[in-house]
């Protein structure tokens, strides 16, 4: 098998290969503006996020304002009809803005990825960062002690807890990591070993996604992996104005876990995902919705969320009213009363048949004898087994009726 496949990688090529060759070109341009970032200060670097979702927002606003002016008709309008026609063309232009954003990113792709390196780079390479303060910093800082508030000024610390943890950021983006970013944003599977930096490499695409502000999700196996990877590699996207969050450290249903959805870039465990959706779809107001719509999201240890635990399905269920009433012990004697009613009366037919037809009466007593036979109970449940009640062995012979 070894040699067929050495022979094929010698007439077709190999397709990792292919496929790298592809994705070298993507590479060197991100180095490019990485090399043309280390020029700028801290504030310049910081303020390439809000030019990258403006020219999103520039870009965007034709379709956006037409949807908008679209949904201020069908709110406008008692037709149910006319309703059912603006909403299939306001699903149309949702449909071609997701196009319209994901063609924006793959452009922005290059400058995004190397923000991020850049960041990554200074925070490496700097204890402290100081930048000025905005409001976002300012909340930040009231929660976390890696940022501190000095007037108008605040000043980001390197090191911070991880679950429990104190790690210093020591971590640059190495080329195989900027191809990594690079598949997971064009939506395919990429495999790395263990230490190859599977984590750093989602800062790149889940910091390019959030930039159209309609939420990134990431999925991890375990509560613990979502905690930490929140709040480890957090800091790299706080500093450029995102919301962090994951909806682990929050409680179903609760006005918190809401607002974690709300964030540009949401961690949890995929059962956690799974049950917020499913209690999202039994809900009767649209204020007890916790999830916004979907948008991107990024599965870690995706073989064992997808095939080994899909094995087993989310289950979910709401109270029901009168749960604990079972009507079947209420109607169970009244079913036991009617059966016996109904043996007795047919015992009563069967024994008069019997003394008709010794009788010689044949017709009414095959009359009634047929009618016992049609009377009676054909099956039942008998000791939690099928049962079937039959006539008896000795029949009289058979009469025309």
């Amino acid at each position: 098998m070894s040699i067929v496949n050495s022979l094929l990688k010698v007439f077709l090529g190999d397709k990792s290969g292919k496929d790298l060759k592809k994705l070298t070109p993507l590479v060197d341009d991100i180095n490019n503006h990485f090399n043309q970032l280390s020029s700028l200060t801290n504030n310049q670097l910081r303020y390439k996020t809000i030019e990258f979702k403006k020219i999103i927002t520039d870009q965007t606003s034709d379709i956006n304002k037409t949807i908008e002016d679209l949904n201020n008709n069908i709110a406008n309008i008692s037709s149910n009809t006319e309703k059912e026609d603006l909403f299939k063309e306001v699903e149309t232009l949702e449909e071609e803005l997701i196009v319209k954003k994901a063609k924006i990113l793959d452009e922005l792709l290059p400058q995004a990825f190397a923000v991020v390196k850049e960041t990554a780079k200074r925070f490496f390479e700097n204890e402290e960062i100081e930048v000025t303060a905005s409001d976002l910093d300012k909340e930040i800082a009231s929660k976390k002690s890696y940022i501190k508030i000095k007037s108008d000024k605040c000043i980001w610390k390197n090191n911070w807890d991880a679950a429990g943890k104190n790690v210093a950021w020591d971590m640059i983006h190495y080329d195989v990591q900027l191809i990594g970013g690079i598949v997971l944003h064009q939506g395919t599977i990429g495999e790395m070993q263990t230490g190859e930096g599977k984590t750093l490499v989602s800062t790149l695409p889940i910091y390019l996604n959030a930039l159209t502000g309609d939420g990134v999700h990431l999925v991890t196996v375990n509560d613990y992996l979502a905690k930490r990877d929140s709040a480890w590699m957090g800091p790299i996207l706080e500093f450029h104005g995102l919301r962090i969050d994951c909806i682990d450290f929050h409680k179903p249903n609760s006005p918190e876990r809401k607002k974690a959805y709300d964030a540009d870039i949401t961690y949890g465990t995929n059962n956690e995902f799974g049950f917020d959706y499913l209690r999202d779809n039994m809900s009767h107001s649209l204020d007890d919705i916790v999830q916004r719509k979907h948008n991107y999201a990024i599965i870690d240890e995706v073989d064992s969320v997808l095939i080994d635990d899909a094995r087993t399905p989310l289950i979910i269920s709401g109270p029901t009213k009168d749960g604990d009433r079972h009507e079947f012990d209420n109607l169970k004697p009244k079913i036991h009363r009617l059966v016996s009613l109904q043996k007795t009366y047919l015992s009563n037919i069967l024994s008069e048949a019997k003394n008709l037809i010794k009788e010689s009466d044949n017709n009414k007593g095959g009359i009634l004898l047929y009618s016992a036979y049609r009377g009676l109970q054909k099956k039942s449940q008998c000791h939690g087994h099928d049962c079937f009640y039959t006539l008896p062995r000795k029949q009289p012979p058979h009469h025309r009726v």
